[in-house]
């Protein structure tokens, strides 16, 4: 941690700063995680030591609950789950992941005290805890969580104060962090960081953050986060980390902030109100469509995307598909190409069609997709990287090769600013960026021989069935409990 500090940030309590220039896709620091935990529907799919999702896992004989890839992994999570196994056990069933989390955080506490561990430059006693902005429901929630606690918290442990207890609470609701499986597309855990938690929100951030799921079994290869340069930083830079995602105009994301995260957002992009115009824009020119026509669109996409929300949960994808396309028939005469409600429709109907294995079409809505992106994300955001990617997996599926590689280098490119060259996702998209451009050669060379050659190949090798479409975005950084 010696190439950052904590400071005073004017308006915004503690932050962090840099003590040396940083360039894009530098690592800053890494952090392993003070304590961390598996989402209680995902605990008998993903490692409780590295987060990894695995078909087959080695379950701990004594307490029956956690489960590892390896002897390794489960070795490595010993020192943790020694006391979490025997009060699971002494409990008779086991507890939610946040009084898990609690308690692994004050079993830690108890082992080591409470004043600076190893690598932190702040205690978990100083970590910001909100309790006093919580609402009714918040203070609800947190009694309950408390007096669960308790019931589960084991009499021969060190006793914690119900004030010190509440902290703790806080300190999860509003500083846990997401947990990523080894590919970043899905949220499976919740961690504490203490160093990460100093890093204040920026809606246009020079940072962000990426978890790395390690390999256990080398000390260096740990599981951690992994704080990453999105632009060059001079000593003395703040450095921040978006909380919440771009896609959203100003007032829509310091709502969102002020809910969840209890601050007024001062940044730049959020007083000047950068880039809304682009994420409401309607059509120019001659047919520019009337206020009234607007608001009427919008409102039809708004109650479109909960009709679609509802049917991806009933799985009804060809229903989803009939959605998109009866709310894209009213978007396209009245909506800009940047504006968010045509590219939600857009991103859900290239993904469900891509499932559905209708490449062709699905490739034309992610290629529009990906254009209004480009406008508005930062060149360097992890989720525009994700975006491009799958737009160029599709597009490589619907035979398109020349615009699938573009993508895919595309990708390449971001996630290896965002990502690090060692990240899994990475090293997929170097496969597919070398494999592309490979195709592309021989489609330049004999345009017709490499279709043919194309439509063998696929006939010798299973279809790959692209990903079952899911309600959930890219998992956000801070995880707030629903």
């Amino acid at each position: 941690m010696e190439s950052v500090e904590v400071f005073a940030a004017e308006g915004k309590g503690r932050g962090l700063r840099a003590q040396k220039e940083f360039l894009p896709g530098d690592v800053i620091f890494a952090e392993p995680a003070y304590a961390a935990v598996v989402f209680d529907s995902l605990t008998h799919i993903v490692c409780h030591t590295c987060f990894k999702r695995q078909e087959r896992l080695h379950r701990c004989g004594q307490c029956k609950f956690a489960y590892y890839c390896d002897r390794t992994c489960q070795r490595v999570a010993w020192l943790d789950h020694k006391s979490e196994c025997s009060a699971i056990k002494r409990h008779g069933k086991v507890p939610t992941e946040n009084i898990r989390l609690a308690a692994r955080i004050m079993w830690k506490m108890e082992r080591e005290g409470s004043g600076l561990a190893e690598g932190c430059l702040v205690s978990i006693d100083d970590l910001q805890n909100h309790v006093e902005n919580f609402g009714e429901e918040e203070k609800k929630e947190l009694h309950a969580d408390v007096e669960s606690f308790l019931e589960f918290w084991p009499p021969q442990s060190q006793q914690f104060g119900m004030q010190f207890i509440s902290h703790i609470f806080g300190v999860i609701n509003c500083n846990g962090f997401t947990l990523s499986d080894q590919r970043g597309l899905q949220a499976v855990g919740v961690g504490i960081f203490p160093n990460l938690c100093q890093a204040n929100h920026d809606c246009w951030p020079n940072c962000t953050v990426i978890f790395n799921n390690g390999n256990p079994s080398l000390f260096f290869f740990a599981t951690r986060i992994e704080l990453r340069a999105l632009s060059k930083i001079s000593p003395g830079d703040e450095l921040t980390v978006s909380y919440v995602d771009f896609l959203n105009v100003s007032e829509e994301r310091r709502k969102q902030l002020k809910k969840q995260y209890y601050f007024d957002c001062t940044c730049e992009h959020c007083k000047k109100q950068i880039k809304d115009d682009l994420m409401l824009a309607v059509k120019e020119g001659e047919h520019k469509p009337s206020a009234e026509m607007v608001k009427e669109v919008i409102q039809f996409s708004k109650d479109t995307l909960e009709k679609i929300n509802k049917a991806r949960l009933e799985g009804v994808y060809h229903e989803v598909v009939r959605l998109c396309r009866e709310c894209l028939k009213k978007q396209e005469p009245v909506l800009g190409e940047t504006n968010i409600y045509l590219l939600r429709i857009l991103s859900i109907a290239s993904e469900v069609l891509s499932y559905l294995q209708m490449f062709e079409e699905a490739a034309d809505y992610a290629k529009r997709m990906v254009d209004g992106y480009l406008k508005i994300y930062h060149p360097n955001n992890a989720q525009l990287g994700m975006a491009v990617m799958r737009a160029g997996v599709t597009h490589w599926h619907a035979g398109l090769i020349e615009a699938g590689h573009g993508m895919i280098c595309k990708a390449y490119a971001i996630l290896l600013v965002t990502h690090g060259p060692s990240h899994p996702i990475t090293k997929d998209l170097e496969v597919m960026r070398v494999q592309t451009e490979m195709e592309l050669r021989m489609f330049q060379q004999n345009e017709l021989m490499y279709y043919k050659m194309r439509e063998a190949a696929l006939k010798n090798q299973k279809i790959q069935v692209m990903p079952e479409p899911t309600t959930e975005t890219s998992p956000s950084l801070f995880h707030k409990k629903e």
